[in-house]
């Protein structure tokens, strides 16, 4: 995914209203539901999310391969 894209289909979901849980879906084939809109973290192509277990991820928009919020497809590289 482009960094562009990356931080507009980011914002979008974090800053929605009333916030829906979504899933970044990466190349690898692993998934990262976000939960909350302040447990993500992301600037210059790079992303931090926080899990509510503690655990964190980081990501980059090269390693994105869509956006989604519940079956809907919505971003993708």
């Amino acid at each position: 995914m482009v960094s562009k894209s990356f931080a507009k289909a980011l914002r979008a979901f974090v800053y929605r209203k009333p916030f829906k849980r979504f899933t970044v879906e990466l190349i690898n084939g692993e998934r990262i539901e976000v939960e909350h809109p302040e447990a993500l973290v992301f600037r210059g192509g790079v992303a931090v999310y926080f899990s509510p277990k503690n655990e964190i991820s980081i990501f980059d928009h090269e390693g994105v391969a869509r956006v989604t919020v519940g079956a809907g497809r919505v971003a993708s590289a």
